[in-house]
């Protein structure tokens, strides 16, 4: 286990980040972020956290919105996670994204941070309409370990355990985790930074289903039901050019302390 003690911690990126399927709008969003803040404020009580993500965010605009405020905060630990929104556009282009994230690893590393990530699991095991992007997701996977190689960053290998993929770790959407896959996906970025107190117990399968998963006609049936719920009204949105994220800033735009959360 590493003895650094992290004193201010900022997280970029997208809806993931910000916590979407963990909590609402109304009552708060938890996320990993949030989740992986308390675990650092458990051994370092003092920690100062800020989290920048926005939803509807692409690797670009993390970049371009979120990286000068996330330096001016001079953090010691910083994640970044960026790349789900341009995987899911027609326009995807897995050079560009990468280095968009590769321009973030290293202005981070440079002012003194240590910065983490992590890969993307196979959306097509989650979401089978989405199987045809899964070379696009293996292009991006592999072009952020070679840019955090290069920089010296922490990789959270998710895509490599079946776990990320049970349907029971996301929330209806598919697109984004539910509370247990956040707390999952911070364990999995302690473990990786090897936090006190972290291991690798995230990678283990869930228990077996109450209930076997839907198959057949009714597994088809549940697709129909996604689509109409969730995929429909994203599709309306990009043929209007709209994004989630319009109109919202950060949740947590200055170093704060970490609420107390009761012990679970």
């Amino acid at each position: 286990m590493t003895n650094t003690a992290y004193l201010r911690y900022v997280a970029l990126g997208d809806s993931q980040t910000e916590g979407l399927g963990d909590g609402d709008d109304t009552t708060g969003l938890r996320g990993w972020a949030d989740r992986l803040a308390e675990r650092l404020a458990q051994h370092t009580p003092e920690v100062r956290y800020a989290n920048l993500a926005v939803r509807g965010c692409v690797a670009a605009q993390v970049r371009t919105q979120q990286l000068a405020p996330a330096l001016a905060l001079r953090p010691d630990l910083a994640t970044v996670v960026a790349g789900m929104n341009d995987l899911l556009r027609p326009s995807f282009d897995a050079d560009e994204v990468a280095g968009h994230l590769e321009a973030m690893f290293e202005a981070l590393t440079a002012s003194g941070a240590r910065v983490a990530t992590l890969t993307f699991p196979d959306v097509g095991r989650i979401i089978p309409l989405a199987r045809p992007i899964r070379p696009r997701v293996v292009a991006l996977n592999h072009r952020i370990r070679t840019a955090a190689r290069r920089h010296g960053v922490v990789v959270a290998e998710t895509s490599h355990h079946d776990v990320v993929t049970d349907p029971r770790i996301w929330s209806p959407d598919r697109l984004h985790a539910a509370p247990l896959g956040h707390e999952r996906i911070a364990a999995a970025v302690a473990h990786a930074l090897e936090l006190p107190g972290s291991d690798e117990a995230w990678t283990h399968p869930l228990p077996p289903p109450a209930a076997p998963f839907p198959a057949g006609w009714r597994a088809a049936a549940a697709e129909a039901r996604w689509a109409a719920a969730f995929l429909g009204p994203w599709i309306a949105r990009r043929i209007r050019g709209r994004s989630s994220g319009d109109g919202r800033t950060a949740k947590r735009p200055q170093l704060a302390a970490v609420p107390a959360r009761p012990a679970p």
